[in-house]
């Protein structure tokens, strides 16, 4: 038997691990979080301390048996989840259920952490155990109580005053208020004409360009040449002056550096993978995890970058010393500089000291590994390796020049810049990317000129621009701001984005966020009503108040109390005089000319309607959606009564089936008989007739006849062509057909065998289990045991948690209904900061 049993997150870096630690270490995963908040209402109980219930998650009951029975031949339990507050408190919740069922009364229990997932780290910190850290857990609980205080009451606000299925996060409804914000402004923006005059310039048969700076010997602001008829004379008047030539006035000559950018954060690699790779903040996490658990490059696993999930920009010494020694030997003894770039972190709200994201060794150099890598796998550790190495190298050189050319004796200026790069330095591995494309002026080369040269005037030309709104968010740009406000960690921003986006309160326009009708009436609800909660300001404070707690240097309840008192009330207070008309923006567009009712746009059950008539009316409202690309802050009476002009009747199929057109939930379709087929793209709802219609419905039949093979209609068992080959189904259960079985020739008998063994349908929610539990809000201090392992003897390890929660009266284990798909009760949008509460088969965040 094993004598220590080691708990990680994740199967695949155990398999590493325990080929690292040897025969008397066991190595399990826990597949994420263990326990969560009970999925209904009272998980978190404010008027007891804030104690909060968890369940142990259903998925997660066959593997605790599973350690549990390990550990009963094992001497000690060796704690070694990921080093951040996340896997510390999942650290303390496997504790937690192991210590209940007795199974840690004569057993010492160790913490240990590591950064990188190679033999000498978790060697090292196999020496190096230490308790559990109660600031870490008790930061991470006061997280999870904050987001499920926010999601289960604003939340069900939502659905009762706009529409059901939406949801509102600490963190989710300040993104979701960012990219409304910047629509605002991209709507309200008003273009301002300007003109550029230039100088195209010939000195010894190299043409450049000049930019006017002075005119009259007055300074050009952007709009002094606001119209064509300014521009138009001020060209003149140049031309005149130049008379062909323009005079060298001044020539300055400068050497500037740039220095390498610092290695990465979680924040810095999900904005440059989406630059330069075009990855999603969530396909960037789930490739770094892959590269941190372990990678078989020959000789068995190993992993080749550090933890993924850090606000850190710095280096260990002794890695600093490998990357110098690499740059020395590939780029030259000159590219290294006389000193380690040291790096501070600028988040205001930096977590544990890790390291920055780096290789864990850049011996493993990116061409050499890359076959034994996905695509993406290698796209990532390349853009790490070539970022490590850079961060590290010298500074590029340029050398620049400004000339200030005159046109004859005037007093108007041109200045050409240009510049040349004189030594690459760190450019030659690794140059950042940007957000939006900027004038760049380092690749521009001038001629050689001295002051007294004149140089040939070729023309001036005259350009007209406007100025431009700020650009919509990317995911790059949108992580980047919610980092420099301090709203949330690096390590959510990717569950945040695609809870924006499954919600369907954006939409992408190319790379690019656009705010929906709901996801606007939404914010303009939070907003009006929530305004401090949903405050750049009020949140970051509130995660600096997280971080202090983490810290030891605050107590996690107070800072709840705190926020709890007046959010409660003011929950309350929207809930009792908020109607829902002024929650979905109800606004009137006019009356119909044929019945004299009012028409108005409002947010529906299914989106953004029109309506003719209100509920009050003796004759029902008719309702009609809108189209893809109309808005309910711009359509007009116009448009609103073109769309009742749905649906249209077109006559007939030769079968007899009435044939009609009309628009859907999922866009416009034709419908015959009781059957429906999409039109194609270049349809048109308002003008088909109805030889096209059929021919749709001639495809449509086509179709579905070769789906069909055969069909048993007493027992509603079919036999189908689906999209990966033929099936048999009762409408209950879809069973495989063995390829060497022709579908044709299946007998009912047969098909019902093939059912019978088919697996059940997997159902959707979380069953809670066992037994709940509760967080109180004082917590024991750790005590200790003085037992060893084999690899620290004279260490200490932990035999209480640092945090002991608060019980209630124990009762037998059983099972918690099952939450809802989509429910209210599911709590915040933010997921609690966390992905690993989800079912993922890496058993770790996934695509956090």
């Amino acid at each position: 038997m094993s004598k220590h049993l080691v708990i990680v997150e994740s199967p695949a870096k155990g398999k590493t691990i325990e080929k690292y630690l040897g025969p008397d270490y066991q190595v399990m995963a826990s597949y994420g979080h263990v326990r969560d908040l009970v999925p209904k209402e009272g998980a978190v109980d404010p008027e007891n301390g804030f104690r909060m219930k968890y369940d142990v998650i259903e998925r997660s009951e066959k593997q605790i048996d599973a350690i549990a029975k390990a550990l009963k031949k094992s001497d000690d339990l060796i704690l070694a989840t990921d080093p951040d507050r996340e896997g510390e408190a999942i650290s303390w919740h496997l504790y937690e259920v192991l210590r209940d069922r007795g199974l840690l009364d004569d057993r010492g229990v160790h913490r240990v952490v590591f950064h990188e997932i190679t033999r000498k780290a978790i060697q090292q910190a196999i020496e190096e155990p230490r308790d559990l850290a109660k600031p870490l857990i008790d930061a991470q609980q006061a997280r999870r109580a904050l987001d499920y205080l926010v999601g289960f009451n604003l939340s069900p606000l939502l659905w009762r005053k706009i529409k059901r299925g939406l949801s509102a996060g600490r963190v989710q409804s300040p993104a979701l208020r960012m990219i409304c914000e910047r629509e605002d402004a991209i709507e309200a923006f008003v273009p301002r004409e300007y003109w550029t005059l230039d100088a195209k310039a010939e000195r010894q048969e190299q043409p450049f360009t000049a930019r006017l700076t002075y005119l009259d010997g007055n300074k050009l602001d952007q709009f002094d040449l606001n119209s064509a008829e300014l521009a138009h004379d001020a060209q003149k008047r140049l031309t005149e002056a130049a008379n062909g030539e323009l005079r060298v006035a001044k020539v300055e000559k400068k050497q500037r550096r740039r220095n390498p950018a610092a290695p990465f954060t979680t924040s810095t690699l999900q904005q440059e993978a989406s630059r330069k790779l075009g990855f999603t903040a969530s396909r960037t996490m789930r490739t770094a995890q892959q590269l941190y658990e372990g990678i078989d490059l020959g000789s068995g696993a190993i992993g080749l970058i550090t933890y993924m999930r850090t606000d850190s920009v710095a280096l260990a010494g002794e890695s600093i010393a490998e990357i110098r020694g690499l740059i020395g030997e590939r780029y030259g003894g000159n590219n290294v500089p006389d000193s380690p770039r040291q790096y501070k972190t600028k988040s205001k709200n930096a977590q544990e000291a890790h390291e920055a994201i780096r290789p864990t060794s850049v011996r493993r150099l990116p061409n050499e590994i890359r076959a034994r890598l996905t695509s993406d796998q290698a796209r990532l550790y390349d853009l790490i390796w070539k970022r490590t190495v850079a961060c590290q190298m010298i500074h590029a050189t340029f050398d620049t020049v400004a000339a200030d050319l005159v046109p004859g004796d005037s007093r108007h200026q041109f200045r050409a810049t240009g510049s040349t790069l004189v030594d690459p330095g760190f450019i030659a591995v690794y140059q950042e990317g940007r957000d939006d494309a900027q004038d760049d002026d380092e690749d521009k080369r001038l001629p050689e000129m001295a002051e007294g040269d004149t140089v040939q005037l070729e023309e001036v030309t005259a350009d007209q621009h406007f100025t431009e709104p700020p650009p919509r968010y990317t995911e790059a740009s949108l992580v980047k701001t919610l980092e420099e406000y301090g709203i949330g960690r690096p390590s959510t921003y990717a569950s945040i984005i695609s809870t924006l986006q499954s919600r369907e309160y954006v939409e992408m326009d190319g790379k690019r966020f656009i705010p929906t009708d709901t996801g606007r009436i939404v914010n303009s609800f939070l907003t009006q009503h929530f305004d401090r909660y949903v405050d750049y300001d009020f949140t970051a404070k509130l995660e600096d108040e997280l971080d202090a707690i983490s810290r030891g240097e605050k107590d996690w309840v107070p800072v709840l109390e705190d926020f709890w008192g007046d959010f409660r009330d003011q929950v309350k207070e929207k809930e009792e005089n908020v109607t829902r008309a002024e929650a979905v923006q109800s606004r009137e567009l006019g009356t119909d000319p044929q019945s004299g009712r009012p028409v108005s746009v409002r947010l529906g059950r299914f989106g953004p309607i029109v309506q003719i008539g209100t509920k009050d009316d003796e004759e029902k409202p008719r309702f009609a959606g809108l189209l893809p690309g109309q808005k309910m802050d711009k359509i007009t009476l116009d448009e609103a009564l073109e769309l009742f002009k749905l649906p249209r009747d077109l006559g007939e199929t030769p079968e007899g089936e009435p044939v009609m057109v009309n628009i859907g939930r999922f866009g416009p379709y034709v419908k015959y008989g009781s059957k429906y087929a999409s039109l194609g793209p270049d349809d048109d709802v308002w003008t088909i007739e109805l030889p096209r219609a059929l021919e749709i419905v001639a495809e449509k039949k086509k179709k579905d006849a070769e789906r069909f093979i055969k069909s048993f209609d007493e027992e509603g068992i079919q036999v189908l062509n689906g999209r990966y080959g033929p099936y048999v189904t009762d409408g209950k259960k879809n069973a495989k057909i063995p390829k060497e079985t022709d579908p044709k020739s299946l007998t009912l008998e047969q098909c019902q065998e093939l059912i019978a063994a088919a697996p059940e349908r997997k159902g959707r929610g979380r069953k809670g289990a066992a037994k709940s539990t509760a967080k109180s809000s004082t917590a024991k201090k750790t005590a200790t045991k003085k037992t060893a392992t084999k690899k620290a003897a004279s260490k200490t390890g932990t035999k209480k948690t640092a945090a002991k929660k608060s019980t209630s009266k124990k009762a037998p284990a059983k099972k918690a209904s099952t939450a809802k798909s989509g429910s209210a009760k599911s709590g915040s949008g933010d997921n609690a900061g966390d992905s690993r509460l989800s079912a993922q088969p890496s058993g770790d965040r996934g695509s956090e």
